[in-house]
């Protein structure tokens, strides 16, 4: 575990850039670049899994890129959150509908498991999505991070498995916490992750996020005469097409993340 001493010297005292290692900055020019130099990329995996919203990437997960990501993850390179959550939010932006979102704009980051979060002394995709929250709200957008989905049952190391392992594994494991959903409900929600590499774990999350907003709704159709329903809320037996939403609050409406696989498909860019 990081001491606060630790955290607070990575702060202010950066010993080298997280992309490339040149001495006494955060993230040189050079990696700033390769970071958010380019527009966003609307990108989605093959195969892509059912459920996966529309994904917006800043970067491609090569190079500084990756080194960048893997410092502020595993080595606790704090510093890296800001220029990392600032690239987060442009992906952000570069999916948001034209007609605008209904309400604030919710991140909500893709959780980490426990165990990764006690090792690694902080949670690297929620510092993220904070990050990119106040950077959208500094450029005029109502934003705010909301780490309201949990692991509901432990999940197998995702590095080995392939896509449809990564799918089976992940299936039903994510769900809203306790009175998520009614936060959830009071804007549009973009899933955000630092790494898209298969999608399961973004598909996963939208599968919770809809299950939660569904039942919320229903419950509120209904007032107090019947109960909701047998399935309870976060079941994976809820399919893609009931879970639809009308449109509005609540409603999940893309993904963002800072990186994606150079095995993703690019659809465009912006």
């Amino acid at each position: 575990m990081r001491g606060w001493w630790q955290d607070f010297t990575d702060l202010v005292l950066p010993a080298e850039c997280g992309g490339c290692g040149r001495p006494r900055t955060v993230l040189c020019p050079r990696c700033r670049a390769a970071l958010g130099g380019a527009a966003p990329r609307r990108v989605r995996p093959v195969p892509e899994p059912p459920g996966l919203p529309a994904v917006h990437a800043a970067a491609w997960y090569a190079d500084e890129v990756r080194a960048a990501l893997l410092a502020h993850k595993e080595r606790g390179a704090l510093a890296l959150a800001g220029p990392l959550g600032a690239a987060l939010a442009g992906a952000v932006r570069a999916g948001l509908p034209h007609e605008g979102a209904a309400g604030p704009v919710l991140l909500v980051p893709v959780p980490s498991a426990r165990g990764a979060v006690r090792a690694r002394g902080h949670d690297p995709v929620r510092r993220i999505a904070l990050a990119a929250a106040g950077e959208l709200r500094r450029s005029g957008l109502p934003a705010r991070a909301l780490a309201v989905l949990r692991q509901r049952r432990a999940v197998a190391d995702q590095s080995t498995l392939g896509s449809r392992q990564r799918l089976e594994n992940l299936a039903g494991a994510l769900q809203v916490a306790a009175g998520g959903a009614r936060l959830l409900r009071e804007g549009s929600v973009v899933l955000v992750d630092d790494l898209m590499t298969t999608g399961a774990s973004l598909a996963e999350a939208a599968r919770a996020v809809r299950s939660a907003v569904y039942a919320a709704r229903v419950r509120e159709g209904m007032g107090e005469r019947k109960p909701v329903s047998r399935r309870k809320e976060g079941n994976p037996v809820y399919g893609t097409g009931e879970l639809a939403g009308a449109g509005g609050a609540g409603d999940v409406i893309g993904a963002a993340v800072v990186a994606a696989s150079p095995d993703s498909f690019e659809i465009n860019r912006n």
